[in-house]
């Protein structure tokens, strides 16, 4: 279940049941009594708001005084719906805490102060004949109080309806006697708030001269009250810890924004002049932000987005700050210059503005992470800088791995590239793995909406989703070009693979071959030959004249066997059964000019000894077929876990890897075996031919 859902109680085990009859689900019936509760309260304020703007429209039409524009309307109707919605999910969801109720009550009432005020002002101002009782909806929309008495009510009890402890259920009375008190002396006021001062109050009572001294006290004990709410946040949130903190912070998030919109307008005003009706449909917003906090806090939906929040509303209000100053700064000294007033003047001011945007904004991020998130701005720094290494060559960009876990500070992180066309995941060496379920967080990491990669990393990293989210996305090309590299090189391992497993068919059919050869064709011809001999022996001696034609047959066969097992040796020496030593010793001695071995007599894979027998013998035939030496020198020996070979003589020279199809057929060999060879054949006599081969001895 998802965290800060609400879990209703097991049924009671004793509770009796009729027989025929579904069984009595108590907490279920009374789970419907809060959330119909909560639903007319919520309704009952939709109507009193919908109701009021319907009637200020009738007002707005009769050009009466004290109507309201169009403009406000939707930031009346955010400010009520916003704390009856969140506060009727949460009524229903969690009806013992009492924030639910207060939101649901404090739109009601607000809505009703609201609505007063479009109703007095019909009624009065636009002289709406059936609408009575104008004076008295005056008088309920002079209990301007309704704005501050539920936000002030959220911040003693907020987030568990609680107070913090014991000790502060006499500053929560204080609070809630002072603001009673300021209710009582405004209904007991002989005249009425704005807009209607002119009015004389319709209710009968009125404060005893002698209780005058009270008003001061009591305005002064309200706004009290308020630091006291805000003491009572501060201190909750002090002692708070891991999800309780979060939620606090949303909302001193949304507390903070309403001292924030208060300066901006006083800012604005002084600058531009008067702000108007802006203020006032500022604070209704507030009171929709403060509702909406307190939802996401209480229900925990997106909760771990608060940091991102604070940190974006203190950098763009650094950067609001800044370049409003900027745009005055240069209007001031353009007007000096070109004259005020002039349409220039606006024109290089916004211009300075829009170009100064993007570094100034840079630079009020960096510098409120250095300031508030030193984590965020070192872990920024580090992939940054790994990003321009990586762009100039002087990293890897495998490396990303080790560089995220070092921003993170998480030995534990490691990443895993995505490989699409296998939908399978692998580490920087190549190697192809799942997520492993040892405990670790699993993150996707996304590039232009693909997925790449899958971050492994600790659990207490997911408490800060902004940390997270910022150092992946800058490592994100960084983390792409990785995952295309790690790609090509297991497609150049499967490459290699599938030529090393094309290599080993061929050695095994040439094998086959020349066990076919050797065990089939070549012993039938023997035994043809066998028979020819004895039926010649056979013959009586009127038949002696078919001799010569058995002898010439006889040949015929011995040349046909000879040839078979020049063939065979072509396909594979059978002395390589014996080592490459001795199949290179029957190859000098049946060479037509003198040939120096020196040849290791240890055993390598039979491909390797194989590839390396045909390139010594290619090399051979071609210095004897081309090059007319006087003498061959051969050496094949294992040097550092590699087959070293060299074939050099002492003929004309001049050879060429690019002529012929003989060395291309060596090079071809020894690539096939992950080796190299390099030819050595100057014009003026004299022929080199080294190949390497790993063996891995």
């Amino acid at each position: 279940m998802r965290a800060g859902q609400y879990t209703p109680r097991p049924r009671n085990p004793g509770a009796s049941t009729v027989a025929g009859a579904a069984p009595l689900d108590h907490n279920g019936s009374v789970r419907i009594a809060p959330r119909l509760a909560a639903c007319g309260l919520a309704f009952a304020a939709l109507v009193l708001i919908v109701g009021g703007i319907v009637l200020d429209r009738i007002a707005a039409g009769r050009h009466a005084p004290g109507s309201g524009s169009a403009w406000e309307y939707p930031f009346a109707l955010a400010a009520v719906l916003a704390p009856a919605g969140v506060g009727v999910v949460i009524a229903t969801r969690r009806p013992r805490n009492p924030i639910g109720w207060i939101l649901v009550l404090g739109a009601v009432s607000l809505a009703a102060v609201l609505a007063a005020q479009m109703y007095a002002v019909a009624a009065l101002h636009a002289h709406v004949r059936l609408l009575p009782g104008g004076s008295w909806a005056a008088l309920v929309s002079s209990q301007w109080p309704v704005f501050f008495a539920w936000p002030l009510a959220i911040a003693f009890v907020f987030p568990d309806g609680r107070l913090p402890s014991r000790r502060w259920r006499p500053f929560a009375v204080f609070a809630l006697v002072s603001m009673v008190l300021l209710v009582l002396l405004l209904v007991l006021s002989e005249t009425l708030e704005q807009p209607f001062a002119d009015l004389p109050n319709p209710f009968p009572l009125r404060l005893p001269g002698a209780l005058d001294v009270l008003r001061l006290p009591i305005w002064l004990a309200v706004f009290g009250s308020l630091f006291v709410g805000a003491a009572a946040t501060r201190s909750r949130y002090r002692r708070s810890q891991g999800i309780e903190r979060l939620q606090m912070l949303w909302l001193a998030y949304a507390a903070l924004l309403i001292p924030l919109g208060v300066v901006s307008f006083l800012a604005w005003g002084l600058v531009f002049g008067g702000a108007g009706d802006g203020a006032a449909a500022f604070l209704l917003v507030m009171e929709a932000a403060v509702a909406l906090a307190v939802g996401i806090a209480v229900t925990r939906y997106r909760l771990y987005d608060i940091d991102r929040l604070l940190n974006r509303t203190l950098v763009y209000s650094l950067l609001s700050a800044t370049l409003g100053l900027l745009y005055v700064l240069v209007s001031l000294l353009a007007g000096v210059v070109v004259g005020r007033g002039s349409a220039w003047v606006t024109a290089l001011a916004a211009l300075v503005v829009a170009g100064a945007f993007g570094p100034l904004r840079r630079r009020a991020q960096a510098a409120v992470d250095w300031r508030f998130d030193r984590r965020r701005y070192e872990g920024l720094r580090r992939v940054r800088a790994f990003v321009e290494d990586v762009r100039d060559g002087r990293r890897e960009p495998e490396d990303v791995g080790a560089v995220l876990a070092a921003a993170l500070r998480d030995p534990s992180a490691e990443l895993l590239f995505r490989l699409p066309a296998s939908e399978a995941y692998a580490d920087r060496t190549g190697v192809v793995a799942g997520p492993p379920d040892d405990g670790r967080a699993v993150t996707r990491v996304e590039h232009r909406g693909q997925e790449i990669a899958l971050l492994l990393h600790a659990p207490a990293l997911l408490d800060r989703p902004d940390v997270l989210r910022s150092v992946l996305a800058a490592a994100s090309l960084a983390i792409e070009i990785a995952r295309l590299r790690v790609e090509v090189k297991l497609q150049l391992a499967e490459v290699e693979s599938s030529r090393a497993r094309v290599v080993e068919a061929g050695y095994e059919e040439r094998r086959r071959i020349e066990r076919d050869l050797h065990d089939g064709a070549q012993q039938r011809l023997v035994s043809l030959g066998i028979v020819l001999r004895r039926l010649q022996r056979s013959l009586p001696r009127e038949a002696k004249i078919l001799g010569p034609a058995l002898d010439s047959a006889v040949g015929e066969i011995g040349a046909a066997i000879e040839d078979l097992r020049t063939i065979a040796a072509g396909v594979r020496p059978p002395r390589l059964d014996e080592g490459l030593a001795a199949a290179l010793a029957d190859l000098a001695r049946a060479a037509p000019v003198p040939v120096e071995l020196d040849a290791t007599h240890e055993r390598l894979a039979p491909q390797i000894e194989a590839a390396a027998y045909f390139v010594v013998c290619e090399a051979v035939t071609n210095a004897v077929k081309h090059a007319s030496p006087s003498r061959v020198r051969i050496e094949a020996n294992v040097v550092a876990g590699a087959l070293r070979l060299l074939v050099a003589d002492d003929g004309v020279g001049g050879a060429s890897l690019l002529g012929g199809t003989g060395l291309r057929g060596l090079m071809d060999r020894v690539e096939a075996q992950d080796g190299t060879l390099r030819l050595h054949s100057p014009a003026g006599g004299g022929t080199r031919v080294e190949a390497e081969i790993p063996c891995g001895s």
